[in-house]
């Protein structure tokens, strides 16, 4: 879906947006027609949820706030006759005549300056705009000096510090010195991993390890690869092992699906969706064993199905896939996705669900299913997929963020969604949640990716939060391919999922001089 004619007006402490909604192809929505989508702001960053509303209610909207002439603008630009009707007679609500002249249309409003300027820096990409350090320092021992880190500034008012590896070769005691160090920010190339989605990568006594679904074998079998560096997993020759393969015997035989690594309770899981013999995706978890090996198959526990409370399955109709874990100070949740009527008119599209659970027993729901979120905003919903799937959260500063993806799994309308919840909330509770009703990364949020989702979220080598997803190189690919950047926050502390590797630090090997006094060496 998608909107034309776009109008904007005043009510009160109110920014009113509203627009004619339109198909994918721009052709007119019919079950639309004599209405419009409304949504109202305070800032132009935070928007309420889209509404349809009939034009006359928007008309009768705008007439009691706005000055005299914009209730008969708004008639005009939305195509409703002025004659009698339930908002006045001869004249509108406003007072305004039907010989108003057209140099009165406006499709503008006037804001306060700082609101706007505000509005402009949240919307436009954060880029780095300068680096600092220290000019004149006093250290005891050149070690000191290694404590020194860069200050990054940020285009939208953030910052945050940087190692930088400093050359100290030339102090060799007491005295004044000149050195100089360079700021390395990881970075991956994109594409990293070809033919393969979902990508996850995790850390485990000191290794690295990467799962995902792999396109290129057909969705059969669970291969994970093993490095001594996140680098490590991408290069040429790793080593994938085989750790859960096709396996009729056990039930093992279709759509092996978006495979995660967590912690739950102190035990290793992965949590993943499969299918048997016939097709339809059902929600499993295997166990890790103690002393064993992440790439070794006997080092696995078998599969066990995810179940309600009552130990029935968790869908008898439809299909469950890529649940996710995540703990926060009210307690341990799965979220997971669930459809129904795949492709005929009864289709529910994939929504996602959330329960709780008790970290001893994490195949077991302790709650019943709570619906978080149905695909009712378009661009959840256009390429023929209806879509909230791929949910994998984190939690920072008091507040759960749990991301998911919408549009085509494999096109370039895939998209990342974002909810946001209080840490100490009920996450069973659907009143704790928050959702963002525009996407947070999609095809023009870095160029040359197309349709990045379904992602997942690790703390690399140097303690900074990275996100690994899959996308396309093309606009009209259906390869699926991975990638990796960090994950930056604004000022407000949020975060920002759009920022590329150059305008991130956009020399990788930025030098920096610093005049030190070492006192001892």
């Amino acid at each position: 879906m998608g909107v034309k004619n776009p109008k904007i007006f005043r009510t009160g402490d109110e920014i009113c947006i509203c627009a004619e909604r339109v198909l994918e192809n721009g052709e007119a929505d019919e079950p639309s027609s004599g209405k419009s989508v409304l949504w109202k702001t305070r800032d132009l960053i935070h928007f309420s949820n889209e509404e349809l509303v009939p034009k006359d209610d928007i008309v009768k909207l705008a007439s009691g706030k706005t000055k005299p002439d914009a209730a008969q603008i708004l008639l005009d630009a939305l195509g409703i006759s002025n004659e009698k009707n339930d908002i006045g007679d001869d004249e509108n609500a406003c007072g305004a005549s039907s010989d108003y002249s057209e140099t009165c249309i406006s499709d503008s409003v006037e804001l306060d300056d700082r609101l706007v300027e505000a509005a402009f820096t949240y919307w436009s990409p954060i880029t780095c705009i300068g680096v600092t350090v220290p000019t004149d320092i006093s250290v005891t021992s050149a070690e000191e000096i290694n404590n020194i880190n860069a200050l990054i500034s940020y285009s939208d008012g953030s910052s945050r510090e940087k190692k930088v590896t400093w050359d100290t070769t030339a102090i060799t005691g007491s005295g004044e010195y000149e050195i100089t160090g360079h700021i390395t920010q990881q970075k991956f190339r994109f594409p990293l991993a070809e033919g393969y989605g979902d990508p996850v990568v995790f850390r485990w006594e000191d290794k690295w390890y990467y799962i995902s679904t792999n396109d290129n074998l057909d969705d059969i079998g669970f291969y994970v690869r093993e490095a001594d560096t996140v680098h490590g997993l991408f290069t040429e020759n790793v080593e994938a092992h085989c750790i859960l393969d096709f396996d009729p015997s056990r039930n093992l035989e279709k759509t092996f699906w978006a495979p995660e690594f967590h912690m739950i309770g102190g035990e290793l899981y992965i949590l993943f969706a499969i299918s048997g013999h016939q097709w339809g995706p059902q929600c499993h978890l295997m166990r890790f064993k103690k002393g064993g090996r992440i790439t070794d198959p006997a080092s696995w526990e078998d599969p066990v199905r995810v179940v309600r409370a009552d130990g029935t399955p968790l869908a008898s109709n439809g299909i469950t896939l890529d649940m996710t874990y995540i703990k926060s100070a009210s307690g341990s949740y799965v979220i997971w996705s669930y459809r129904e009527h795949i492709m005929d008119p009864l289709d529910t599209g994939s929504m996602l669900f959330i329960a709780s659970i008790d970290e001893s027993e994490p195949w077991k729901l302790t709650s019943e299913p709570v619906l978080l979120t149905r695909p009712l905003l378009g661009w959840e919903n256009v390429s023929g997929t209806i879509n909230n799937e791929g949910p994998y959260g984190f939690v920072k500063d008091g507040t759960v963020y749990v991301t998911y993806s919408g549009g085509a799994a494999n096109g370039y309308t895939y998209v990342l969604g974002l909810l946001t919840a209080d840490e100490d909330a009920d996450l069973t509770d659907i009143s704790s949640w928050k959702k963002s009703i525009t996407p947070v990364l999609n095809f023009r949020s870095v160029e040359g990716e197309f349709g990045p989702g379904h992602n997942s979220f690790f703390t690399n080598e140097d303690g900074e939060m990275m996100i690994a997803y899959h996308g396309e190189t093309e606009l009209t690919s259906h390869l699926r391919v991975d990638g990796i950047r960090r994950v930056h926050f604004r000022a407000d502390g949020t975060p920002y999922f759009q920022m590329s590797a150059a305008d991130d630090i956009p020399d990788m090997d930025v030098r920096m001089k610093i005049h030190v006094i070492c006192f001892n060496s």
